[in-house]
């Protein structure tokens, strides 16, 4: 009887020491540092900014000649973005003050001094579809209503200007810098159809057309 309870007693002191080993194959708990993801950039909202940029175009005088206006731009700039998913919906506008010119000397009302075609204001009212699946970075295509002043001037150096409405349509991307910033660069095509130069301006009433290739760059700040 004296031997069980010493066989206890050992039995008991080899548990004891065979714990911390089962102890050690037991797999420990892993803690994983959360992962924060920022939220996309959300491109909804009002805007205003400035604009400027180089124009370069074509004018034709009803076959007595053609020139070739180009100049810089430069501007203001308004608008409005509604971001849908990766789709952002917008409308902008713009004004700016033009210095593109051209001349040639020609046949008929562009002899003797040549003809002139200025444009010395121009603006559009266009819609803009954007991709915003890149964050940041927001390439998008754009037209709508082009506007701007055709100032003629025929071999006789008489003056005509006339306020034309066509149209437009180009692409562009822009990155949004900071919070509130964003810079864009973008090309437009626009075509302000034909103007009539009078017979007090030209002798003969004769057709000017105006078209012109736009390349700017803009800086907006969003509200």
């Amino acid at each position: 009887m004296k031997r069980l309870p010493m066989t206890i007693s050992i039995g008991l002191f080899v548990a004891a020491m065979a714990a911390p080993v089962f102890a050690a194959d037991l797999s420990r708990p892993v803690y994983k540092t959360p992962v924060y993801s920022m939220p996309g950039y959300n491109w909804t909202g009002f805007y205003a900014g400035i604009n400027g940029g180089y124009g370069f175009g074509s004018s034709n005088w009803a076959g007595a000649g053609s020139s070739s206006p180009k100049g810089a731009l430069v501007g203001g700039t308004l608008g409005y973005n509604l971001q849908t998913g990766s789709l952002v919906w917008g409308l902008e506008g713009d004004l700016d003050y033009s210095w593109m010119k051209g001349s040639n000397v020609g046949t008929g009302v562009c002899a003797g001094l040549g003809c002139e075609t200025r444009n010395t204001w121009f603006g559009t009212a266009r819609g803009r579809i954007g991709y915003a699946g890149w964050d940041r970075w927001l390439p998008y295509f754009t037209g709508g209503a082009a506007f701007g002043d055709v100032k003629m001037t025929s071999g006789t150096a008489v003056s005509e200007s006339k306020t034309r409405f066509g149209w437009t349509i180009g692409a562009g991307i822009e990155y949004a810098v900071m919070t509130n910033w964003t810079a864009k660069v973008e090309y437009l095509y626009a075509d302000l159809g034909t103007s009539s130069c009078s017979i007090a301006a030209c002798g003969v009433a004769t057709d000017v057309s105006f078209k012109e290739n736009l390349v700017r760059v803009g800086l907006n700040y969003r509200f």
